[in-house]
């Protein structure tokens, strides 16, 4: 008896010591439910990294579209600049060629003086014819423009108490039926071109180039011309030295 007593004691502390030892090995399996929360907090972590990696693409994305639109706008200046330069130049040239034709005018005009500042020289005289010799229309319309002799000079007007340059021209003719252009460019242009060593009483003189002449006046012989000059001297007459003219028309 006392042997199956502490053979059953014996047995009983077996079967308690080896539930005791197979409670002892289920232990980690209660720590794996915490595995879930691990997790999630993982799935935010990456979630937050992906957010932070796409932000900064988006970023970089934005720098580089700037950097391109700067890079393009600085060439879009570059080429302004240049264009811009190239304008410059071209205008500067187109000056500089404008001054070197009035300055041709300027000397052409001057080389003439000697000529016509003294009609009793052999060229002067040839370029000269008296008055008393003119006839005809030619007589009318030098009788007409040394008529008006004193009169004002005012932009615009065609007499007759008030004249400009074209408009004194143009009346004059209109006096012997003769209908010209109303201003002093068209006039220049309105009859013969003649030579200013071969002028004849009543020939159109004109100051500027042919066509684009900027004053005018009729020739009245004796190396003289009458014209409207300006507001402070207004219709006058003057020997051809006093302001060479450039060329000159005819129309009777």
């Amino acid at each position: 008896m006392r042997a199956g007593v502490a053979g059953g004691v014996l047995g009983t502390m077996a079967v308690a010591g080896a539930s005791a030892s197979s409670a002892n090995a289920a232990e980690p399996v209660t720590q794996t439910l915490e595995l879930p929360t691990l997790t999630a907090d993982l799935a935010a972590q990456i979630a937050q990294s992906a957010d932070a990696t796409q932000q900064t693409a988006a970023n970089y994305q934005l720098q580089a579209e700037r950097d391109a639109a700067a890079a393009k706008a600085a060439k879009q200046a570059k080429a302004d600049l240049a264009e811009a330069k190239q304008k410059a130049a071209a205008e500067k040239k187109a000056a500089e060629e404008a001054a070197r034709k009035q300055a041709a005018e300027r000397a052409s005009r001057s080389s003439l003086r000697t000529t016509l500042a003294a009609p009793a020289s052999s060229a002067g005289a040839s370029a000269s014819t008296s008055t008393s010799t003119a006839t005809g229309s030619a007589a009318a319309v030098i009788s007409f423009v040394k008529a008006q002799v004193g009169k004002a000079y005012v932009s615009g007007a065609t007499g007759p108490s008030a004249y400009d340059c074209s408009g004194l021209v143009q009346t004059a003719f209109n006096q012997v039926g003769i209908s010209l252009p109303r201003v002093s460019q068209d006039q220049s242009t309105a009859g013969t071109q003649v030579s200013l060593s071969n002028l004849q009483p009543g020939d159109i003189l004109y100051w500027g180039s042919a066509g684009s002449a900027y004053h005018v006046a009729v020739y009245v012989g004796d190396g003289m011309f009458v014209g409207a000059q300006n507001p402070s001297s207004g219709v006058v007459e003057r020997p051809l030295s006093y302001d060479p003219p450039t060329g000159a028309v005819r129309v009777l």
